[in-house]
């Protein structure tokens, strides 16, 4: 088996054409035809059903497509390590975040790092946790920023480096808060809900905490990302539940803490609050460009911490 053969096989795979195929590769149609024939031979299964020239993968194919993707990822990143050798001088850092710590936190630590290795490409991913994990799974990532705890059979190696207490966000005028300093999640029983999208840790944990304080939440819309959810709330469909630092720089929204279920003044309720985490393969030692940002984020946040340069709310937990 070549790498060749599995560079054709995915883009096949891809496109869903031969021909199509081979023009992406800038390779004759007939010589890619030839490779995958050649692949399948060797693995003893046909990898793609061609009848009636309708192009899908099958059973065998189907099979083979994520190792495919997991084998070149890695070939790729072999070859960048090495580059990497020289000084950091060049190389890529592939890196996944939560939208919201896109907007928050990650931006500055980005610049840090961007000062120390100016040579080192950044390539962010912005997505929900779940994608990040699917993606760093696949090796489509060097490193991601994933919310704790990830599922069990997950081969992915975690530092927690921050706590974000999560809070009811609201519009300002809302005559049926004015004054509340808290909230319980009971209080939130009758009220409609904008929600995220699936994928999104945030959906998982709301539903989640509703759920164990006896109740369905009661949405109002679904499926947006931060941006929109946060847009819907202004606009007055409803309240979400969103991390304290998101709603810098949208004045016409207020966060309001969650209590306790008996009203006391517990910071976090039933759970929420989310713990971050940096997460890479274990399978796989991050590149040297990978190893020296994660050195950069822990640097910044323990300083962050020291000279109390954190958001409210946010709590560092990378130690001394």
């Amino acid at each position: 088996m070549q790498l060749q053969q599995l560079s054709y096989f995915l883009a096949v795979a891809r496109t869903q054409h031969f021909t199509r195929a081979a023009d992406a590769l800038g390779v004759a149609q007939p010589s890619l035809s030839k490779q995958i024939r050649v692949l399948e031979t060797e693995l003893g299964a046909p990898l793609f059903s061609r009848a009636r020239g309708n192009i899908t993968l099958t059973p065998a194919g189907e099979a083979l497509l994520p190792l495919a993707n997991r084998i070149l990822a890695d070939v790729d990143t072999a070859r960048l390590e090495v580059q990497e050798l020289v000084g950091l001088r060049h190389g890529r850092v592939r890196l996944g975040a939560t939208p919201s710590l896109c907007s928050g936190l990650l931006g500055d630590a980005l610049r840090h790092y961007h000062d120390a290795y100016p040579g080192i490409r950044l390539l962010v991913e912005e997505g929900g946790s779940r994608d990040l994990i699917r993606q760093l799974t696949r090796g489509e990532l060097d490193l991601a920023l994933v919310i704790l705890p990830l599922p069990e059979d997950t081969p992915l190696a975690t530092t927690p480096i921050l706590r974000d207490d999560l809070v009811v966000a609201t519009r300002r005028d809302d005559a049926t808060l004015h004054g509340r300093t808290s909230l319980r999640v009971t209080d939130l029983r009758d009220r409609p809900l904008v929600m995220f999208r699936q994928g999104y840790d945030l959906r998982e944990t709301t539903i989640a905490a509703f759920r164990a304080a006896g109740f369905e939440p009661r949405f109002a819309v679904e499926g947006g990302e931060m941006d929109a959810v946060l847009r819907f709330v202004e606009v007055g469909l409803g309240v979400a539940v969103v991390p304290s630092t998101v709603l810098a720089g949208r004045p016409m929204l207020q966060g309001i803490p969650l209590s306790d279920a008996t009203g006391g003044t517990a910071r976090i309720a039933h759970g929420l609050h989310r713990t971050v985490a940096l997460a890479h393969r274990k399978d796989v030692a991050p590149t040297h460009a990978a190893g020296a940002f994660r050195a950069t984020l822990e640097g910044f946040l323990r300083a962050a911490a020291v000279d109390g340069g954190l958001p409210v709310g946010v709590e560092s937990l990378i130690g001394g």
